[in-house]
Parts: structure tokens; C-alpha cells; sequence
């Protein structure tokens, strides 16, 4: 069964569980948020994603069992607020994930994550002139604001845990009563006012977090590492050297490598690497076996040395690149 929100809407399940063990297919089916993902680790993956419409605010949970780099942007007429669990560690834009952090996000603005094993999150996301309505209602405009861009708040360790807890208690009844979601509006409206006061109770001691030295240090490698992936990127399988790295990211080399190893744990090469592989596997995945051929998208990619190739690809997905192309895997389950 699936829910209308307005006339002519697209009909979607009011709850979807995706279980993801690859992650160049992190994306496929969701509408939502975008996100790109790419696996830090040569272990098999396994990623959850599940997601409980509400009245008009959707509750989304995330969980993996190794360190990722995940770009995430929420789509249009969307703002989130992310809080996470007790047990996260990783990066939000080169800022730790401490006790008492919870993000603020405007629509259409992207977040890079680098979650460790054992990570999960919850995001709230709804509407701004939802959220609006109801502070403009009590007269706390003054107090509040829609965020713009990426704004990180402090809201206190219990506040912290509080919201996280009652995300998570929603998300687990999605999971084992999907059905009191699906059989009527009324359960996901009761969801949405507790979502709403517990949301607003929280805003209401939030305040902006003050980094110190130290974050300040990653948040600028991470800059670092953007820059020079979003170059490398622009260059496709075209010849990538450390020098025009470090000239786009402004950085002496030895910067350049403590930046990555702090970020990412890998060297400039490394990673790059694993990004491409990213990026063949994805072009694999939507090829056609009858007009592409594996050497074709691994050239396309820089990649020249065929059984080096290979090799790297069955290390970091665990097959051959010749097995994905003939039998690509099911994208990821969904369960009603």
C-alpha cells in the first residue's frame, strides 16, 4: 500500500527498508536526497537505509558497518535536521561528530560525511514553510531562523540522545509494523506532532556550536581533499598528477597527503583510485553487455593495465568487472 500527499501525486510506500551492499548503487531509488558513496574499506558492505513517511515529514535512518565518503545533498523544497547516535563516529564536513552536535541543512545543499563503522543517523525532513508556520504561530521568529546552508547547533548531549532515541523508536515500528504507516493517515499524523514539539522543544535550546583550533584544522584538509577530488573528477580518465592537485587545492604536497590521511585515511592516489573504480562499476552497472566492453569503461577511467585493474576491482567489490557487466546484481531490496 502506498500514500497520496496531494492530488496527482506519485503514489510511494509510506515505508521503505534498503539494505545496501554496493555502494555505487546508493542512489538508485530514492527521491528524496541525493547521495553518492564511495567505500573506504575492501570489506562487504552492509548499509541500511530506511525511510517512514509521515503527514508531510519523512524520518530517515542510516546505518553502515565500514568507513565511507558520502556526498548528500535533500532535494528541492526539503530542509533536514540530522541528529546521530550515541555510538557515531566520523566527519560532517570536517567537523567530529561529538555527543550534543545536530546539523541543520538547507534544500539542495550537499554534506560530506566520512562515517566510521557502526555509524547511524537519523534526518528529519520536511518542508521550510512547515516549520515556518509554526514558529511564526508562536511568535518565535526571532529565535529561530531556516538554516542556510549547513549550520551545525549544539543542542546538549541529552537533547541529543532524546531526539535520536525517538527517531529510532519510530523507525524500528516502521520496521516491525510497517502496516501503521500504511492503513490510514492517522498514525502518521500523530508521528508528525510528536515529531514537530520534539523538534521545536529542541530549537528552542539550540545554539550555534563554536568549533575549536583543531576542528577548524579538518574542516580546512577536508576543503583540501574536495577540491582536489572534484578536480580529478572533472578530468575523467585524463592523466591526474599529484602536482596539478596541489595546485588546485593550493597546498604544498606534503600537505596535500596529511589531508588525505586525516580525512580519509588513504594517499591522494589511493583514494583517487578507489573513486575510479567507483566510477567503471557504476558505468558497468548501466551499460548494455551487447555495445560496451569491460576495457572500454576501465580505458574511459584511466585505468591502462588490465590485470592490475582487475585485480583492484574484485579487492574493493568482490567480483570481476567482467561479472559485473554480464550479471549485473539486483539494485538494492526494498520491503514494503
Amino acid at each position: 500500500m502506498g500514500i497520496i500527499k496531494n492530488l496527482g501525486d506519485i503514489v510511494e510506500p509510506a515505508v521503505t527498508i534498503v539494505d545496501i551492499s554496493d555502494p555505487t548503487t546508493v542512489n538508485a531509488g530514492i527521491e528524496l536526497i541525493d547521495q553518492d558513496a564511495v567505500q573506504l574499506q575492501s570489506k562487504p558492505l552492509r548499509a541500511r537505509r530506511v525511510i517512514a513517511h509521515l503527514e508531510t515529514a519523512t524520518v530517515m535512518f542510516h546505518s553502515s558497518n565500514l568507513r565511507l565518503r558520502t556526498a548528500t545533498s535533500v532535494r528541492k523544497d526539503l530542509l533536514a535536521y540530522v541528529t546521530f547516535g550515541p555510538q557515531a563516529r566520523g566527519t560532517v564536513n570536517g567537523l567530529a561528530v561529538r555527543p550534543g552536535l545536530m546539523l541543520a541543512v538547507a534544500p539542495e545543499t550537499e554534506v560530506r560525511f566520512v562515517v566510521d563503522a557502526g555509524w547511524e543517523a537519523i534526518a528529519f525532513l520536511l518542508p521550510p514553510q512547515d516549520i515556518s508556520a509554526h514558529l511564526n504561530a508562536r511568535q518565535r521568529e526571532g529565535a529561530f531562523h531556516i538554516p542556510q546552508g549547513v549550520e551545525t547547533l549544539q543542542i546538549g548531549a541529552e537533547g541529543a540522545r532524546m531526539l535520536f532515541d525517538w527517531g529510532k523508536r519510530l523507525i524500528d515500528a516502521a520496521v516491525l509494523e510497517p502496516a501503521l504507516f500504511d492503513g490510514g493517515m492517522s498514525g502518521r499524523v500523530a508521528a508528525q506532532v510528536e515529531l514537530f514539539e520534539m523538534l521545536l522543544a529542541t530549537l528552542d535550546v539550540a545554539r550555534d556550536f563554536e568549533p575549536s583550533r583543531s576542528d577548524r584544522t579538518r574542516q580546512a584538509q577536508t576543503r583540501i581533499v574536495q577540491s582536489a577530488e572534484n578536480h580529478a573528477l572533472s578530468l575523467g580518465g585524463s592523466g591526474i598528477y599529484v602536482t596539478d592537485l596541489c595546485r588546485v587545492a593550493g597546498v604544498s604536497e606534503r600537505s596535500l597527503q596529511y589531508a588525505f590521511k586525516e580525512v580519509l585515511g588513504l594517499t591522494p592516489m589511493a583514494y583517487l583510485t578507489r573513486l575510479r573504480l567507483h566510477r567503471v562499476r557504476q558505468a558497468l552497472l548501466a551499460a548494455n553487455p551487447e555495445s560496451t566492453t569491460v576495457s572500454a569503461e576501465a580505458l574511459r577511467w584511466g585505468f591502462w593495465h588490465f590485470g592490475e585493474f582487475s585485480r583492484s576491482y574484485r579487492d574493493c567489490f568482490g567480483e570481476l568487472p567482467s561479472d559485473t557487466l554480464r550479471n549485473k546484481p539486483e539494485s538494492p531490496g526494498k520491503q514494503p
